[in-house]
């Protein structure tokens, strides 16, 4: 069960958009149009690395963002998934699952720096969304 402790960076609530909870971790959308990008944060007070974790929700989360990034690649059918957790700005943990594609604006570096961010079409990131949704059962 998630810790009543628990609560979003505030960091990560002003660049994201949240589309709902797993089992572990809250879904989120980056605000940056130009790559389909995603964070997992697991719901857990005080977690910063990922051996934080105990066993089982470290199991857990790799089940997450395997799902997340199973959909993610169906939905774009991008051709590269960056994984990370890095957390050198936001202590909190959390996973990148970001597409990329060979063409994108920062390929074949990371994402980060390279463009400021673009904001979303509303129509286009709600479909996004809504068909995330619907790949890894949240709604």
């Amino acid at each position: 069960m998630p810790s009543d402790a628990w609560s979003l960076h505030s960091q990560l609530k002003k660049d994201t958009i949240d589309i709902g909870d797993l089992p572990l971790c809250k879904v989120l959308v980056i605000k940056d149009a130009h790559y389909p990008w995603l964070l997992l944060v697991p719901r857990r007070e005080g977690a910063v690395e990922i051996i934080d974790l105990g066993d089982v929700e470290q199991a857990q989360l790799m089940t997450e963002i395997s799902r997340v990034s199973r959909a993610l690649k169906e939905i774009t059918k991008c051709d590269k998934l960056n994984v990370a957790a890095l957390g050198n700005l936001v202590p909190q943990l959390h996973v990148h699952i970001i597409a990329r594609r060979t063409g994108d604006a920062a390929w074949p570096r990371p994402v980060w720096g390279v463009m400021p961010p673009l904001a979303h079409d509303a129509e286009e990131v709600q479909n996004f969304i809504n068909a995330l949704r619907r790949k890894i059962w949240l709604g």
